[in-house]
């Protein structure tokens, strides 16, 4: 099945200059439109809200009305790509409050009956994670286990309907230099093309 309707989650959380995961984002967004595909993004750094502290807050808080473009736009995706640098091990916290915030029963889970999760309510759609890394991509994968990666596609993205998940781990980002760069970014532009 074709995907037509493309959201780039751009999770870096530095609002004041570009980096590789802009850059990434920009090349799979060319692919994308150059082969008819709608794109729409959401730049995190640039959005305003709280982080939730409790439960109650999550199950029956409301949405900070900053985030309702976002929620309308992951409801209209069919494919979701997420930039973000691996910080710590993880994916940058700014992005992860994010994710808690958009992702709230009534949304990402449809209540019904005793179980507030017994319906995922972002079936239907697939996504990609594209992660740059300071450490060899290798190292993440198997002596880590990209165990955040596989934690974002399990217990978030999983969890709420969201499959296939695709992965891109890009390491020792320090010495790319222009080719290594160039290189990345014909990657992301095929991706875009083939929306996958």
């Amino acid at each position: 099945m074709d995907r037509q309707r493309i959201l780039l989650i751009q999770g870096h959380p530095d609002a004041a200059a570009r980096h590789l995961c802009h850059a990434l984002a920009d090349a799979y967004a060319e692919g994308a439109v150059a082969t008819g595909r709608e794109v729409r993004r959401i730049e995190v750094a640039g959005l305003d809200f709280p982080l939730l502290r409790s439960q109650q807050a999550w199950e029956h808080g409301s949405l900070p009305a900053s985030l309702q473009p976002a929620q309308d736009d992951i409801a209209w995706a069919q494919h979701l790509v997420l930039f973000f640098p691996l910080w710590l091990g993880d994916m940058p916290a700014l992005l992860k409050g994010f994710l808690e915030q958009v992702a709230r029963p009534g949304f990402a889970f449809k209540q019904g009956g005793a179980n507030p999760f017994d319906s995922k309510g972002l079936a239907g759609r697939s996504a990609r994670v594209v992660v740059t890394m300071g450490m060899p991509a290798l190292v993440y994968r198997w002596y880590f286990r990209a165990h955040s990666v596989k934690s974002l596609e399990r217990n978030i993205l999983g969890f709420v309907g969201i499959a296939p998940v695709q992965e891109t781990l890009i390491g020792l980002v320090d010495r790319l230099g222009e080719q290594g760069v160039a290189k990345w970014e014909h990657k992301m532009r095929v991706m875009g093309r083939q929306a996958a």
